[in-house]
């Protein structure tokens, strides 16, 4: 969800504005992208590269993602919606961490769209982790290592349990994947925008839909 600094500079705004805006527009594109019938949604809201920007807006964008949960909770489950976080969350305030351990377990019953939330997410640190779970498996010789496949590689990352996204939207006019979901996007189609985050409104999120649609998918085959 990328822009929403440069979308509060350009409006002459603390780039603080520009997350508030930001998590809006995130609430605003989960409905109605559930409207149309997605089933997974992930979005990127912290990295683990961005703990190196001022303490000052890491503070605010924590304290939003707080001030979100306290709103949103009860919200999400009575549009059926399951809520859940990907990452590494041991270093994030004991407050936050409650809250996320509510969310999950209020969202848990739900069956609808499933929209995971990467905070303190890395592709990277993903794949590592689970590279080092399945070293441990064989280390304790429940695992060979010719049983180390793609499938059981999958099963240890933080995304088990959802498929590889088709589509990855990138907004922000970057040209980059910036250490999202590595590993689940390698047969994926990717959308680049110069809209910013706070600005995808549902005509955007059409256009990059309708885009998707006219993509030739063959993963690798001839179709």
């Amino acid at each position: 969800m990328d822009g929403n600094g440069r979308w509060a500079q350009r409006r002459g705004m603390p780039r603080t504005a520009g997350h508030s805006a930001g998590s809006e527009s995130f609430r605003r594109a989960a409905y109605y992208l559930k409207d149309l019938g997605v089933k997974y949604l992930t979005v990127y809201a912290f990295s683990t590269e961005n703990w190196k920007r001022p303490p000052e807006e890491v503070s605010a964008i924590m304290s939003l993602l707080r001030k979100y949960l306290l709103e949103s909770i009860e919200e999400m489950c009575r549009k059926n919606i399951r809520l859940r976080f990907l990452g590494d969350l041991a270093p994030l305030d004991g407050e936050l961490k409650r809250l996320i351990e509510r969310t999950d377990e209020l969202s848990r019953q739900n069956d609808g769209m499933l929209v995971s939330v990467c905070l303190n997410y890395g592709g990277r640190a993903e794949i590592i982790r689970a590279a080092q779970a399945l070293g441990r498996r064989c280390a304790d010789g429940e695992l060979r290592p010719e049983d180390v496949t793609e499938e059981a590689l999958a099963a240890e990352l933080y995304s088990a349990g959802a498929p590889d996204p088709d589509l990855v939207i990138r907004p922000g006019g970057e040209k980059r994947i910036s250490n999202f979901l590595l590993w689940q996007s390698s047969y994926s189609e990717f959308y680049f925008t110069d809209t910013l985050w706070p600005d995808m409104d549902e005509r955007e999120l059409d256009k990059a839909i309708a885009e998707y649609q006219r993509r030739n998918r063959r993963f690798g085959g001839v179709k």
